[in-house]
């Protein structure tokens, strides 16, 4: 792991930095030691609430209106960014008092270091987690989308009944893909409420600045052949520090609304699998 650790007796005063400017942490929760290497690690933007002496209050994290699933003694890798700095730390959830400050409240365990993460070449080091590819292509007539997304979600019912997918099935075929341009290639960096954040190199950025509806694919990994696709909508850009383009994807059921069951059910399908071969604490 690629970063300098330092044991941080004042780790309330680094998350305070983030509390005071309405900062969020990302959290992935951890895979088991034994875990595959071809899974991936979904994270999920978390708003931070409050700091308090052993633990820290945190909003569960959502996706398409619904709650993220994280159980009790769950244990996280939860990271935060200060100015170019990016830092991470390991945690568990933890119960919360009787009367939290917010409904949709999580609690994490304080942490017992900080680790301030390093650069390496083109991204910071994440702790070892391993993002998502996503593909996104210019999509030249988002009516198209219902075919291919119907067999997105007839694929992803076999999975969920834990039969045998076919890889090519999973993926859909060319045949059944929409209407679109030249695809670009990224990583799936988080997970908000309504949609994704997705880093792409700068050599491919390009479309971006000519369209604004795209069709995306994010593979799973090999413990869920299923890829996740929707359509998406580009809400914003920025450059971040090395210089890769961060875009800000909304998703947009609006060509194909009963899809955004689907999405909503493989994210949920995703934690459930993560935690699961997690050995949890009695």
């Amino acid at each position: 792991m690629a970063a300098s650790r330092s044991r941080n007796t004042d780790w309330q005063k680094s998350l305070q930095q983030v509390l005071d400017r309405r900062g969020a942490l990302e959290l992935a929760v951890a895979r088991h030691e034994s875990a595959s290497e071809d899974g991936v690690d979904i994270i999920w933007r978390s708003q931070l609430i409050a700091i308090h002496d052993d633990f820290i209050e945190v909003e569960s994290p959502q996706a398409l209106g619904r709650t993220v699933q994280l159980k009790e003694g769950a244990r996280l890798i939860a990271a935060f960014v200060i100015g170019q700095n990016r830092f991470a730390f390991q945690t568990t959830i933890v119960p919360g008092p009787q009367k939290a400050s917010h409904t949709l409240a999580l609690f994490l365990s304080r942490p017992e270091s900080i680790d301030r993460c390093h650069r390496l070449n083109d991204r910071f080091d994440l702790q070892g987690l391993q993002l998502p590819h996503a593909t996104m292509w210019p999509l030249l007539d988002p009516r198209s989308v219902g075919v291919a997304e119907r067999a997105n979600e007839l694929a992803f019912e076999l999975y969920s009944r834990d039969e045998t997918v076919d890889a090519q099935v999973a993926a859909t075929s060319e045949a059944l893909m929409p209407t679109m341009g030249p695809p670009i290639s990224g990583a799936l960096m988080n997970v908000g409420g309504g949609g994704v954040g997705i880093r792409i190199a700068s050599s491919e950025a390009g479309a971006l600045s000519r369209h604004r509806i795209f069709w995306i694919r994010i593979a799973m990994g090999n413990d869920h052949p299923v890829p996740l696709v929707a359509t998406g909508k580009l809400v914003h850009t920025h450059i971040d520090s090395m210089h890769n383009t961060y875009a800000g994807i909304a998703f947009d059921f609006s060509f194909n609304p009963a899809h955004q069951k689907t999405v909503a059910a493989q994210m949920a399908r995703y934690v459930e699998r993560v935690q699961a071969k997690q050995i949890l604490p009695r």
